[in-house]
């Protein structure tokens, strides 16, 4: 049975949450607070987090960097603006979904995601137990989400590891936005096109001071590559 853990201050709707989703078979533990919800996730482990932004102590733009790579994380926010996304799904969030939302939406994408985390960080083939990728100056470790550029340890959201795992094992290939996507997110590409564009950029930012930043090219009009 898939643990859930869900972070939302409104006591009504973490409830119905916990009711509708315990009825489908899952477990759930609730928090009412970013504090709470970040001591709960330090002590058991979840599958899954649904985390409302707006909350008390800790604020769940801080949550989701601290549990990025840890458990899949979809955000449930009335934060409908372009930004608020772009900014919380380039730090780490899996998915987001805007209030008021039906239960049975929020069931599909927790759904999706936790298919994914079963198959692993490939969405088709699973990366071969210990298998280490490397380019140039790069080497990814799978197994571990972790990296390394010229000897520096890279820290990397799960999309941002996922979106370079996609390119190093294809090095000449040039890829859309839409095949990233749909490579790191796990479904169907809907985003805006700012998505890619910003975690490129975060990408690319971690990596300047190892000089590795250049590697990744931007082919305008179709895509991106390894140069």
């Amino acid at each position: 049975m898939e643990r859930l853990l869900i972070i939302e201050d409104d006591a009504d709707n973490n409830q119905m949450i916990k009711e509708y989703l315990e009825a489908q078979g899952y477990a759930c533990t609730q928090a009412y607070s970013g504090s709470e919800g970040r001591l709960l996730f330090s002590m058991e482990r979840f599958d899954l987090v649904l985390l409302d932004l707006m909350l008390p102590g800790v604020t769940g733009e801080e949550l989701v960097k601290q549990f990025a790579g840890k458990a899949p994380v979809i955000v449930l926010s009335a934060k409908s603006g372009l930004d608020s996304k772009v900014k919380v799904l380039s730090g780490g969030a899996e998915d987001y979904i805007c209030k008021p939302f039906e239960l049975r939406e929020l069931l599909v994408r927790i759904q999706v995601q936790l298919r994914r985390r079963e198959r692993g960080v490939d969405s088709g083939d699973r990366t071969p137990e210990g298998r280490v990728y490397t380019y140039r100056e790069w080497t990814l470790h799978p197994d571990r989400q972790e990296m390394t550029a010229a000897g520096m340890p890279i820290l990397l959201t799960r999309h941002e590891f996922l979106i370079l795992e996609l390119l190093i094992r294809n090095p000449k290939r040039v890829f859309s936005k839409q095949m990233i996507y749909e490579y790191a997110w796990g479904e169907e590409y809907l985003a805006e096109d700012k998505t890619i564009n910003v975690h490129i950029s975060n990408i690319r930012a971690k990596l300047k001071e190892s000089g590795t930043d250049s590697y990744i090219q931007t082919v305008w009009g179709m895509g991106f590559k390894l140069s």
